[in-house]
């Protein structure tokens, strides 16, 4: 039979096992839970700051599509050249996610200095921009061409700087022969393929009149579908965008005119849109930047 000090004894042993399980089980969540604010910070848009009295925290989140629009990064540039800028698609429709995530994030704008891309890489982001539940606004700014203009239909409205250059809808193929200067240098294509046509659109050797059907065959089904996406995104005709399809660019004045963009501006017509469509004053859109 137990004695009351042996009763004592277990009692205040077992109080500081559980003393221990406690502090271990306290430290093991706060390791977890700093990790998991970690993690969900980094995907955090808004930053807390703001200069506002009122709103501390942004609710615009900024986005920017800049250089070539790609889905495979791969360029490489000689040692102490700097790297021209590419806009990865996953990257950014990552970053659109993040964006739509964000519980503070009410809207947002994606600024456009880009002369175009891959057709894909281009159409992802445009798909992402249009599947967003957040306002959107588009800006360009210096280009917003061939597939960085397929990105801009994506959104909610389109606003372009006047000295912007816009459009060049089209699809080129276009590539540099170098055949002859080889044959003047006593080199000579050898064709080994297992298709008549599997090494067509080869610089190495003079393209055929067959061949070049099948290329402008294909430029005409991506063509058409650029113009499809371009007329469905603005609300257009496919015929009236058929029109200005002939791979040329515009001014943004001339743009305006012919409905590839809603408005002239810059970031302050962006504030003004986003007030109006949110229901708020131009001092409470606070552009995370």
């Amino acid at each position: 039979m137990r004695t009351i000090k042996q009763e004592l004894f277990l009692i205040l042993a077992w109080a500081v096992a559980a003393l221990v399980v406690l502090f271990i089980g306290l430290w093991g969540f706060g390791i977890w839970y700093g990790e998991w604010i970690g993690y969900n910070a980094s995907w955090k848009v808004s930053d807390g700051g703001g200069n506002n009295a009122k709103i501390n925290f942004c609710n615009i989140a900024v986005v920017s599509i800049n250089g070539d629009i790609i889905t495979i990064d791969g360029a490489t540039t000689a040692e102490g050249e700097e790297a021209p800028p590419t806009t990865n698609a996953d990257d950014m429709i990552a970053l659109l996610r993040a964006a739509e995530a964000d519980p503070r994030v009410l809207g947002v704008i994606v600024n456009i200095d880009s002369l175009g891309g891959t057709p894909v890489a281009s159409e992802l982001i445009a798909n992402a921009l249009k599947s967003l539940s957040l306002p959107t606004v588009a800006l360009i700014r210096e280009f917003g061409t061939s597939g960085g203009y397929l990105v801009a239909t994506g959104a909610d409205t389109i606003i372009a700087s006047p000295f912007s250059d816009v459009g060049s809808i089209g699809i080129t193929l276009s590539y540099l022969e170098y055949w002859e200067k080889n044959a003047k240098e006593g080199l000579r294509f050898v064709s080994l393929s297992s298709g008549k046509y599997k090494d067509y659109g080869n610089p190495g050797k003079p393209l055929t009149a067959d061949e070049r059907a099948l290329l402008e065959r294909d430029l005409k089904i991506y063509h058409d579908q650029f113009v499809k996406e371009v007329a469905e995104n603005r609300n257009l005709s496919f015929e009236d965008v058929a029109k200005l399809a002939d791979g040329s660019s515009m001014p943004g004045e001339l743009a305006l005119q012919n409905k590839l963009i809603d408005s002239l501006g810059d970031q302050e017509t962006a504030r003004a849109w986003f007030a109006g469509r949110l229901g708020k004053s131009s001092e409470e859109i606070i552009f995370c930047e």
